[in-house]
């Protein structure tokens, strides 16, 4: 008896480190996914490399194995060949094309009265390239061409459209869905401290309009793509901006772009209309996130954790609205948190 008593004990005094250890390692794992995670959403540097991890004027993209200087009119004229128009705006015509077996996207300016918007957009394109800006891929000022990364899923505009299909249906989650708002916030981040001073996104006085400037890329990641209108803003100096010379109107626009006189009955004037900065991207994000969320399952809850950021972000007096980068921390903590508490290891990014 005192030996199969001994032997039950040797067995389970064996056991027993078996089990902590077990306990021990999957402690471990999961606080270094939570730092990795951490890591990723609690940065607040901006992306200074490109995408492509090309030099500086070059490009490279998926199937390419080197990197190539950004083309120039010869090789526009020459070696881009224009297979179907699929974007119409006042500024620009989209066609899908082809560059060397490579589908790219061409844009040829539609009128001639709307030359310094796109030499704007393109100037804005080749200062602002990295991993949150669709990448150039070349330009022909005298042909007034610029060529640019082709993103088969389209603008945001098509994101309930690609979620319903069979093959991305999977992605129909609110990791996904969450994790475009943060890249929308991250991009609005990057726009209002680039290398070129903070630049306000301009064409965005509707949501549809808004929607439109960024595209879908396949790993259902952001990237700003009409850079046509982004006047810059430096507030401390008084210079400020105005999106347009006509009046604005409607809920989806921040109320300091709203005539202040209309009560009175004083028609707009576009002299006496007061400028604004980039406090006006920051009244927009809430209605953005609410589109991007969707009614997926479990949007309710991150409804629920946005909600006091949500509410500063709609705060009448712009200055006491949160910076992109304070709506941006928030976001990425609501990422984290529920992901660790959701599903821990199962989700990354």
């Amino acid at each position: 008896m005192r030996s199969s008593m001994g032997s039950s004990s040797r067995t389970t005094s064996r056991s027993v480190p078996a089990v902590l250890l077990c306990l021990i390692a999957l402690l471990i794992g999961n606080v270094l996914i939570y730092l990795y995670l951490d890591s990723l959403y609690h940065t607040d540097e901006q992306p200074v490399s490109s995408p492509s991890g090309c030099p500086p004027a070059h490009f490279k993209m998926a199937a390419m194995k080197t990197c190539w200087p950004w083309l120039q009119c010869p090789q526009i004229k020459s070696e881009v060949r224009k297979l179907k128009l699929i974007g119409q705006g006042a500024v620009k015509q989209v066609y899908l094309s082809e560059w060397k077996g490579q589908k790219v996207a061409l844009s040829r300016l539609s009128a001639p009265e709307y030359l310094e918007d796109f030499l704007h957009g393109l100037s804005m394109l080749q200062a602002l390239q990295g991993p949150q800006v669709v990448q150039l891929v070349g330009f022909c000022p005298e042909d007034h061409s610029l060529v640019t990364e082709y993103h088969p899923l389209g603008s945001l505009l098509n994101l309930d459209n690609v979620l319903a299909q069979d093959r991305h249906r999977q992605h129909d989650t609110w990791q996904v869905r969450l994790r475009l708002a943060v890249d929308y916030v991250s991009i609005l981040h990057y726009l209002h401290n680039s290398p070129v001073g903070c630049r306000v996104m301009c064409d965005s006085n509707s949501l549809e309009k808004t929607l439109s400037q960024f595209l879908l890329t396949n790993d259902f990641h952001l990237v700003v793509n009409d850079l046509d209108a982004l006047p810059e803003v430096h507030s401390s100096r008084g210079q400020l901006v105005k999106c347009g010379h006509r009046e604005l109107t409607g809920d989806f626009v921040a109320p300091e772009q709203l005539w202040p006189f209309s009560d009175s009955g004083q028609p707009f004037s576009d002299e006496l209309m007061p400028g604004y900065d980039e406090r006006t991207d920051i009244w927009k994000i809430p209605d953005v996130t609410w589109y991007l969320m969707g009614r997926v399952p479990g949007g309710d809850v991150v409804h629920f954790h946005l909600f006091q950021i949500h509410e500063q972000c709609k705060r009448r007096e712009p200055k006491l609205r949160p910076s992109a980068l304070d709506v941006l921390k928030v976001y990425k903590s609501v990422y984290v948190n529920m992901v660790r508490d959701s599903t821990g290891s199962r989700d990354m990014l």
